[in-house]
């Protein structure tokens, strides 16, 4: 296994999944504090590992697929989990267009990179700037006690909502990159 810091920090972002989940269930009064916090740690992770190993000269074919997977992960199980907290269909729609994408293009590079097209559905732009809203989203909501007078869990869910729209966005993007390909006849 390579141990480089970049895939250090990706499978500590693994491991942080179910500290995450233990501490969102803790019976305290500061554990959405504790939980927004690890949260946060693994945010910051995964932007850390792609610098360093970019940086450092560390890319890895276990740190590419390992990386989107502990990405995926991470929001999945904060969304569920912040659904259950408040099961609200306001709560449950961008939360399903987040999952369903995610599922979708995951689904759409794994078949592009059969066919020898996985470089046409690489991450782009939108997708960085989507992650990142949906990582403040996310960290935002788990927070929910507003702050200085602001009301975090409001901010929250409106950049939830830019987070769900990017996300539809961006699969409109791959979608349309990887088109061509989709729609060949079979030979």
């Amino acid at each position: 296994m390579n141990y480089s810091i970049p895939n250090l920090l990706t499978l500590t972002r693994i491991a942080l999944i179910p500290v995450f989940v233990g501490v969102f269930y803790l019976p305290w009064e500061d554990a959405n504090i504790a939980c927004a916090v690890v949260f946060g740690l693994a945010g910051v992770t995964d932007w850390l590992d792609g610098y360093l190993a970019r940086r450092l000269n560390q890319t890895s074919p276990l740190g590419a697929f390992l990386d989107p997977v502990a990405d995926k992960l991470m929001v999945a199980a904060a969304l569920i989990l912040l659904v259950e907290a408040d099961p609200s269909p306001a709560l449950a729609i961008p939360v399903v267009i987040i999952i369903g994408r995610e599922i979708a293009i995951s689904a759409l590079r794994e078949w592009m990179a059969e066919i020898g097209a996985r470089a046409t559905v690489a991450v782009s732009a939108i997708g960085k700037i989507k992650t990142v809203t949906q990582m403040v989203a996310i960290t935002m909501l788990i927070y929910r006690d507003d702050l200085l007078s602001i009301p975090i869990y409001t901010v929250g869910y409106v950049l939830l909502y830019m987070a769900a729209i990017l996300t539809f966005w961006s699969m409109v993007v791959y979608l349309r990159a990887a088109w061509p390909s989709l729609n060949q006849k079979p030979k």
